[in-house]
């Protein structure tokens, strides 16, 4: 008799409910708030009580003396809390819907590529986005959305299901479409790139089959997709941010030269460069929280 197959679909756990519930509590008692308070009062909440329980700060203190041990301690106390402020003001802006789009809709696109980005979107050309968790991810998009532009972005489901589930109903109310890294998900992505679509992809999580490339000189695992999907379907690769402004709200859309197509490697490899110059000028914007070298 054959063996039946396990359902190996994830169920929700207790402390995802908790964890969910808890969550929600956060976003109502928040949203009573004006944006202009909301934003810096999440922020606080996220960096002095909740990243000491989730262990954020001891992995932010672990992240910054591997790869920046010259760093005098109090700059790394500073650190150890400005960074969870970053997430969780990161996390109320996308949570804020048009609180948040009105106040980035209108912001100027800057740096090298944005003429390069403009002349693609007049000619529906292809072009990968590529960016970091680093200030608002997704304040690019937001503006490029408002001013017309195709752009769609692949994103990675959350363990916890019920959190996942409202999250992206949350960054779907920026813009669609969406794509789970998923295999339906990403047959999608791929028909509206080659329609002439405009990808955005994170590029700083460590991938176990990436390739060792380096990353604030040391070894980080990184997926070549962004390169590979440029290469393959002629597409600019231009390096965007949102740049949080020492207002703590306001933000600027940076943007680099595109990426010359060379092979997937050499181009990834400037991705990881182009971050990099980023954070050494702003490293209280980058999520140190992560776990990047493994």
């Amino acid at each position: 008799m054959a063996r039946k197959r396990r359902n190996r679909k994830r169920t929700s756990t207790r402390r995802d409910k908790v964890t969910d519930f808890v969550f929600r509590m956060l976003l109502a008692l928040a949203r009573a708030l004006p944006y202009q308070v909301r934003v810096p009062v999440v922020g606080w909440i996220i960096s002095r009580i909740v990243a000491p329980f989730a262990g954020w700060r001891g992995r932010v203190r672990e992240n910054l003396a591997l790869v920046r041990p010259d760093l005098p301690a109090a700059e790394v106390r500073r650190l150890m809390r400005a960074v969870p402020d970053n997430v969780g003001r990161t996390m109320i802006e996308l949570y804020s819907g048009d609180d948040f789009i009105n106040r980035v809709r209108d912001l100027p696109i800057e740096g090298p590529g944005a003429e390069a980005l403009e002349a693609a979107h007049r000619e529906g050309r292809s072009v990968i986005l590529a960016t970091g968790h680093f200030g608002n991810y997704d304040v690019a998009r937001a503006a490029l959305i408002a001013r017309g532009y195709r752009v769609g972005a692949l994103f990675r489901p959350m363990k916890n299901r019920l959190f996942n589930r409202h999250y992206r109903n949350t960054i779907s109310q920026i813009g669609k479409p969406l794509f789970p890294r998923r295999r339906r998900g990403l047959g999608a992505m791929i028909k509206f790139l080659r329609s002439g679509g405009m990808l955005g992809l994170l590029m700083d999580q460590h991938m176990a089959h990436g390739e060792p490339l380096t990353f604030l000189g040391h070894t980080a695992h990184t997926a070549t997709s962004a390169a590979d999907l440029a290469l393959k379907y002629k597409a600019d690769l231009i390096p965007i941010y949102g740049v949080r402004q020492p207002d703590g709200l306001s933000f600027r859309i940076e943007t680099e030269a595109p990426i010359p197509h060379t092979d997937a490697v050499t181009m990834t490899q400037a991705i990881n460069d182009s971050l990099e110059r980023l954070v050494n000028r702003h490293m209280d914007q980058w999520f140190w929280i992560h776990r990047r070298w493994k």
